[in-house]
């Protein structure tokens, strides 16, 4: 111990003596300048790479900026189409404005590109195309307060009919549990006792409204949760 803080005040000491002596900081100044020359090499290919790999990173922001400002343009009419209900449209274009498949393949790294690859999904899951709404819903990752918890109950619908009742829980409730709120978890929480009393599974149902009913009292499900929850109680007891 006693070595380690002899150690600690030379340290200080020498420290010390470079900030007062200009001869001692000179002599270090000698020694760097020498490492230097010594090293140029070494030391211009380190500056050289960083100053490459800074370039690389702010010229790929730029090209990705301008590439996802490209890539909302394109996709403004495909959009149009998928409000209107025009879904192959939306889906394919109509032979002057790209469709959001053609979004995804032309902007694939763009935020852009996640976006349509959620209007792809609800495109399926609408079209009866359940398998490929899962897949292209499963592509969207989202950090707002809705469009990624929206994304999970479609998947949990898309699971629903394809009659994979255990997976369209297990979705449903990660969306309920998604940035939870009482404006959009009662809903996906009365979605997923459905799939739970489909399987029979009157406890794990009553649980979901009991969430409700404990968690957001002043939701408009919170009624009903009431009614269900006594309703599958009843039916577990039996």
């Amino acid at each position: 111990m006693a070595k380690t803080k002899y150690r600690k005040k030379k340290d200080i000491k020498k420290g010390n003596e470079l900030l007062e002596s200009s001869e001692a900081l000179a002599e270090q100044l000698t020694k760097t300048e020498q490492y230097l020359e010594k090293n140029k090499k070494f030391v211009l290919i380190a500056i050289g790479s960083l100053a490459l790999v800074i370039s690389v990173i702010f010229l790929g922001r730029y090209y990705l900026k301008n590439q996802n400002n490209q890539a909302q343009i394109d996709m403004f009419q495909a959009v149009y189409y998928f409000e209107s209900d025009s879904l192959d449209l939306a889906l394919n274009g109509d032979g002057n404005n790209y469709g959001l498949l053609d979004i995804v393949d032309n902007y694939g790294f763009t935020k852009t590109a996640n976006l349509a690859n959620y209007y792809i999904g609800a495109s399926y899951l609408k079209k009866g195309e359940f398998e490929n709404a899962i897949e292209y819903l499963s592509e969207f990752s989202g950090d707002d307060l809705i469009v990624q918890a929206r994304a999970y109950a479609l998947i949990g619908d898309a699971y629903m009919e394809l009659n994979d009742y255990p997976t369209a829980a297990e979705f449903y409730s990660k969306a309920a549990e998604y940035k939870p709120n009482e404006f959009l978890s009662p809903l996906y929480l009365v979605k997923a006792a459905d799939a739970y009393e489909k399987l029979m599974d009157f406890e794990s149902a009553s649980d979901c409204f009991e969430t409700i009913i404990k968690k957001y009292p002043e939701s408009s499900e919170y009624q009903n949760a009431r009614k269900h929850k006594a309703r599958l109680d009843g039916l577990a007891s039996k």
